[in-house]
C-alpha cells in the first residue's frame, strides 16, 4: 500500500506541503476509528500510484491535527479535498466510488 506519492501531513506542514505545492494535492482527512475512512484508504493509495508526477496525495489524521480540518470546516470524515494553487478546487465527503474521486482530480489538472 505504501506509495512514494502518498504522504502524511500535519498542521505544521500543511502550508508548505499542500498550499504551496507545485501541483494539485488530494488531501484525505481521516481518523483511525473511522470505518468509512478505512474503506476508502486503499483507493486513495491506488490514486497516489496512478497520479505520480501529476498530483500529490496526502493523508491528515484529524484527531492529531485539529487546526487544518477546523479551518476548512470539515464536519464529517472521510473528507477528500483537492487543493490547487493553495485553494480548494474540489471537495468530497464520505466513502465514494473511485470514479468520483478521479473526476474531482481530473477537474483540477
Amino acid at each position: 500500500m505504501a506509495s512514494e506519492n502518498l504522504i502524511e501531513v500535519t498542521d505544521l506542514e500543511f502550508e508548505a506541503k499542500v498550499l504551496k505545492a507545485d501541483r494539485p494535492v488530494l488531501v484525505d482527512f481521516w481518523a483511525a476509528w473511522c470505518g468509512p475512512c478505512k474503506a476508502i484508504g486503499p483507493t486513495v493509495a491506488e490514486l497516489a500510484d496512478e497520479y505520480v508526477g501529476r498530483v500529490s496525495v496526502a493523508k491528515m489524521n484529524v484527531d492529531e491535527n485539529p487546526q487544518t480540518p477546523g479551518k476548512y470546516s470539515i464536519r464529517a470524515i472521510p473528507t477528500l479535498i483537492v487543493f490547487k494553487d493553495g485553494q480548494v478546487a474540489e471537495q468530497i465527503t464520505g466513502a465514494v466510488a473511485k470514479s468520483q474521486i478521479v473526476s474531482a482530480i481530473e477537474k483540477a489538472l
